[in-house]
C-alpha cells in the first residue's frame, strides 16, 4: 500500500488494481518477458535449419525444457545482470546462456543464442508481441461496452427524447436510436484495430543480414526471417533500416485515438443527458457526492473516462508521430517513447472500465424525458412547413418561421389553428394536427432496432 501511495503515475498508484492484467504486459517485466521469448524462438530456427550443422536439431523433449525457459524467466536476476551489462537486452542473452549451461543438451549451444541478431531484432519483436496481447484486453473491454450499447439501444429503440441541435430544441429522435449511432461508429472502429497488421522484422544491425550472410552464406536469411516472424504470429516486414519502422505502430495508435474519440464524445454527451435529467444515476448508500453538499450524486465515472481517454488520447499522437521518425539508420529516441506502450493501454482500460461502470449506474428517466418534448412543440415546426411545401402553399417556411420563433406562448392548439388556416387537404392536415413531438420521431424506432443488433 506505502508504494502505491508513492507512486508517481496513478497507473502505479491510484489505479494499480484495476490494470493488474495490463500491467504483467506491458511492464518492463512484460518487456524481458516477451524478449526472452523472442531469443527462443530465434534458438529453435536456427537448431532446425540442416545448413546450420553446428546446432543439433532438438529432440521434444529439448524443445519442451528450452520454451519452459520464459515461464520461469527469472526478471529480477536479468535485472541484476542489466546493472553490470547497462543494456537490457544484453542481459537477456547472458541470463539465458546461464540457464542453458544447466542443460546437457543446450549447454553446447550457448553461443548461438542472439546469433547475428541487433537488439532492436528482439525489440521489435517483443513490443509487437507485446501490442498484439494488449489489443486483446482492450478489445474485450470495447466489446463489453459495444454489447451494453446495443442492449440499452434495442430496449430504448421506442422511447422518444427531444434533439438539441447547436444546444437548442430540433426534431426529436429516440434515446434507442442516439445509442445505436453511438453503438455503430465504436464497432466500425473496434473493427479497424482488430484488422491492424503488426509487423515485425529479423534482419540484423542494418536490415541486409551482412553478419548472418559471413557466417553461412549458404543460408536463406530473408526466409529465415519470415519463418521466425510469422512463427510468433505476427506480420514480417522485409525491409526496413537497423529498426522497424514503426509505422504500423502509428497506425495501431491512430486506431486507439478514433476509438477513444467516439467514446470521449460519448462521455460528454452523457454528462450533459445526466445533467438534463434524462438519466437517473443509481444511489448507494455509503457513497459520498460532495464533501459539503449531501444531495449530491455525481457522473464520476463519465468524467474519469473522459479525463483518461485525453491523457491516452496525448500519448497515442505522441507515439504516432515521433516513433516513424528515426535519424538515418536508427537513433534511440524511439526506445524511451516507445516504452510508454503500456501505459497507453492502461490510460485506456481505465477509461473503458469507467464507461461500462457509469452505463451499469444510469437509468432513463422517463418523465423528464417526456416533460422535454411536450415543453417545445415548436419542433413541429418542420413536419408543418415541409407538408406545405408538398402542397404548393406560398412561402411555408416562412409563414411557420413567424408563428414559431421566439414564440413563447406556442401550445398545440396555436400550431393547430394554423394548420385549419392553411390550404391543405384534410387528410394532410389530420395528418399533421395528430403530431406531438413525442410521436414526431421519423424511422428513429426502426433504425435503433436495426444498427443495435
Amino acid at each position: 500500500m506505502i508504494q502505491r501511495l508513492t507512486a508517481l503515475s496513478p497507473l502505479d498508484g491510484r489505479y494499480a488494481e484495476h490494470i493488474t492484467a495490463i500491467a504483467s504486459i506491458g511492464s518492463e517485466a512484460g518487456l524481458i518477458r516477451y524478449r526472452v521469448r523472442v531469443e527462443l524462438h530465434w534458438l529453435l530456427v536456427l537448431a532446425q535449419e540442416p545448413q546450420i550443422s553446428e546446432i543439433k536439431a532438438p529432440d521434444a523433449a529439448c524443445e519442451a525444457w528450452l520454451l519452459g525457459l520464459e515461464n520461469n524467466c527469472d526478471v529480477a536476476a536479468i535485472k541484476t545482470i542489466e546493472r553490470t551489462t547497462n543494456h537490457d537486452v544484453k542481459a537477456v542473452e547472458y541470463w539465458l546462456k546461464q540457464q542453458l549451461q544447466t542443460d546437457p543438451f543446450w549447454c553446447n549451444y550457448a553461443e548461438f543464442v542472439h546469433f547475428s541478431c541487433t537488439s532492436e531484432d528482439i525489440n521489435n519483436l517483443a513490443y509487437a508481441l507485446m501490442a498484439a496481447d494488449l489489443r486483446e484486453i482492450l478489445l474485450n473491454q470495447l466489446d463489453g461496452i459495444a454489447t451494453t450499447l446495443a442492449d440499452m439501444a434495442s430496449s430504448q429503440a421506442a422511447q422518444p427524447m427531444l434533439s438539441l441541435t447547436h444546444g437548442q430544441p430540433a426534431s426529436p429522435t429516440t434515446l434507442g436510436k442516439e445509442l445505436a449511432n453511438l453503438h455503430a461508429r465504436l464497432l466500425r472502429q473496434t473493427k479497424g484495430l482488430l484488422a491492424q497488421q503488426i509487423l515485425g522484422k529479423f534482419n540484423g544491425a542494418v536490415g541486409n543480414f551482412n553478419a548472418h550472410l559471413v557466417a553461412y552464406p549458404e543460408v536463406n536469411w530473408p526466409d529465415m526471417a519470415q519463418l521466425m516472424v510469422e512463427g510468433l504470429g505476427l506480420g514480417y516486414n522485409p525491409l526496413t533500416t537497423q529498426i522497424e519502422p514503426h509505422d504500423w505502430i502509428a497506425e495501431y495508435c491512430h486506431q486507439l485515438v478514433r476509438i477513444n474519440t467516439v467514446l470521449l464524445d460519448f462521455a460528454r454527451d452523457m454528462w450533459g443527458y445526466i445533467a438534463r435529467g434524462l438519466f437517473r444515476l443509481a444511489l448507494k448508500e455509503e457513497e459520498v457526492g460532495s464533501s459539503t453538499m449531501p444531495h449530491k450524486v455525481n457522473p464520476i465515472d463519465f468524467e474519469n473516462a473522459e479525463g483518461n481517454l485525453g491523457v491516452a488520447n496525448a500519448l497515442l499522437e505522441h507515439l504516432a508521430a515521433r516513433l516513424p521518425v528515426s535519424r538515418w539508420q536508427r537513433d534511440l529516441s524511439d526506445s524511451t517513447v516507445l516504452r510508454n506502450l503500456g501505459s497507453v493501454a492502461g490510460y485506456c482500460a481505465i477509461a473503458y472500465q469507467a464507461l461500462a461502470r457509469g452505463l451499469g449506474k444510469v437509468v432513463p428517466n422517463t418523465q423528464q424525458l417526456m416533460q422535454e418534448l411536450e415543453a417545445n412543440p415548436e419542433v413541429l415546426a418542420e413536419a408543418v412547413q415541409t407538408l406545405m411545401r408538398r402542397y404548393g402553399v406560398d412561402r411555408p417556411y416562412e409563414k411557420v418561421k413567424e408563428l414559431t420563433r421566439g414564440n413563447s406562448q406556442l401550445d398545440l392548439a396555436t400550431i393547430a389553428t394554423f394548420i385549419d388556416q392553411q390550404p391543405l387537404p384534410d387528410a394532410a392536415k389530420s395528418r399533421l394536427k395528430a403530431l406531438r413531438p413525442q410521436n414526431y420521431t421519423g424511422l428513429a424506432q426502426t433504425l435503433a432496432e436495426q444498427k443495435s443488433k
